[in-house]
C-alpha cells in the first residue's frame, strides 16, 4: 500500500467559471468529506494527483494549508470524456486503523483445463472491508486446470490478513464457459441456403 503526499489548498470560489480556472492553473478541484465534518473543498495539484490515482485504492495525505495533515482515499474521480484529464475528485477522510469498504482486483493466474474454453470475469473487482493504511491493490486467483462449468467464489478468493470480504461469499467472481461450437454457424448457412 503506498502513501502519497500532496500539498492542497482550501478554495472558496465556486461553480464552473471558478473550476475553470483552477483547471487552467494545472489544478484540479476536490472535496475532503468523512467523519461527519463539513466538507472541505480543496485545489491539488494536477499532475501529482494524476499519477497518485493510477495506484489503486491509493492512499493520499493531504497537506491543507500547510497546517494540517489529513488522511484519504479516492472515492469519485471525473474525467474529462474526450481528453481524459481530471475534473473533479471526491476524497473520503479516514483515520489510522479505521475500517474502510473499497474495491480491489482481481488477478488471475495458470491456464484453464485443455479444450478452448473461455474465463469470464463476472466481477472485475471485489468489495472488502481492510484497514486504511493497509488497503491490497489486488488479489490473484489461480484458475489452473479448471474446466467448463467451474465457477471461483468471492470466497474462495484468498484474502491478505485483516481483510474481509464486503459482499455474499457465494457470489460468482469468475466462470469458465465452453467453448461455442463453430459448426453451428456453417449448419445455419445450409439452412438458409436450402430454403432460398
Amino acid at each position: 500500500m503506498s502513501e502519497v503526499k500532496l500539498a492542497a489548498e482550501t478554495r472558496t470560489e465556486f461553480g464552473k467559471g471558478a473550476a475553470r480556472r483552477i483547471r487552467r492553473d494545472n489544478k484540479v478541484p476536490g472535496v475532503l468529506y468523512g467523519h461527519g465534518s463539513d466538507p472541505l473543498h480543496l485545489t491539488l495539484p494536477g499532475h501529482e494527483l494524476l499519477l497518485a490515482l493510477r495506484t489503486p485504492n491509493v492512499l493520499i495525505s493531504l497537506d491543507i494549508d500547510g497546517k494540517s495533515n489529513e488522511l484519504a482515499i479516492p472515492k469519485a474521480v471525473q474525467r474529462d470524456a474526450v481528453k481524459g484529464f481530471l475534473e473533479h475528485v471526491d476524497l473520503q477522510l479516514v483515520k489510522r486503523g479505521e475500517k474502510v469498504n473499497v474495491e480491489i482486483y482481481v488477478h488471475t493466474e495458470g491456464e484453464l483445463a485443455p479444450g478452448g474454453n473461455l474465463l469470464e470475469h463476472v466481477l472485475n473487482t471485489v468489495p472488502v472491508e481492510t484497514e486504511a493504511t493497509h488497503i491490497p491493490e489486488s488479489v490473484t486467483v489461480s484458475i489452473e486446470g479448471l474446466e467448463a462449468g467451474a465457477s471461483v467464489l468471492a470466497k474462495d478468493i484468498p484474502l491478505p490478513s485483516g481483510t474481509t470480504l464486503a459482499v455474499d461469499g457465494d457470489t460468482v467472481v469468475l466462470q469458465v464457459l465452453a467453448a461455442q461450437a463453430e459448426e453451428s454457424a456453417g449448419e445455419s448457412e445450409d439452412g438458409e441456403a436450402a430454403e432460398a
